[in-house]
């Protein structure tokens, strides 16, 4: 089994590599879904969830009110340090039974949009990084998502630099250009990454 890391700052096209990584064979454990998941109504995270910041979080429906949480976490970070503490252990512990299950030659690609930020690159046998120029980033965040331009760059800034999470890369895909010469690059990616897990 290859265990690989797969980032990219926020508008780099991270979705889209992944998306055509699972087309090929791969199996995707996607970080955001599972952490959805862990605090979907009826779970023991959404329970720690409402015993750590109140019933205020929940919506009408008893579902999490995402927009109110991140409100609160977002403006006090003991605050997110709180919430990372509930979440990030079921997030760990729903990834490894993903992982578990995967067959033995498998290659496992672990979907991570903070990995620079947390140091996880580590716990990879290889990174890929999906990178695109500052400009690109904007221009697809504003264009494809409807943020405004300081809303995208907000966004932007929260995350760790460029030259940060190129310096965790053990593979760079780039992805300025058309959708088109992103399909080459990825599918050069894969063969390398079956290659490797042969070896591996």
């Amino acid at each position: 089994m290859l265990r690989v890391g797969l980032t990219g700052g926020i508008g780099a096209g991270k979705s889209e590599v992944s998306r055509l990584l699972a087309s090929y064979g791969a199996v995707i454990v996607d970080s955001d879904r599972i952490a959805r998941e862990v605090v979907e109504p009826g779970t023991p995270g959404l329970a720690a969830v409402v015993a750590e910041f109140g019933d205020a979080v929940l919506t009408p429906e008893g579902a999490l009110d995402r927009p109110r949480l991140g409100a609160v976490v977002f403006a006090d970070p003991d605050r997110l340090a709180a919430l990372n503490a509930i979440v990030h252990p079921l997030v760990r512990a729903r990834s490894a039974e993903l992982e578990a299950a995967a067959a033995p030659d498998a290659v496992v690609v672990h979907d991570v949009p903070l990995l620079a930020e947390n140091g996880l690159a580590p716990l990879y046998d290889l990174v890929v990084v999906v990178d695109a120029g500052t400009g690109t980033r904007l221009d697809r965040l504003v264009r494809l998502r409807g943020m405004t331009p300081d809303e995208a760059r907000a966004r932007m800034a929260a995350q760790a630099t460029r030259e940060a999470r190129l310096a965790v890369a053990d593979i760079v895909i780039d992805n300025d250009g058309p959708v088109e010469a992103l399909e080459q690059q990825v599918a050069k990616v894969w063969e390398n990454l079956r290659e490797r897990s042969a070896r591996h």
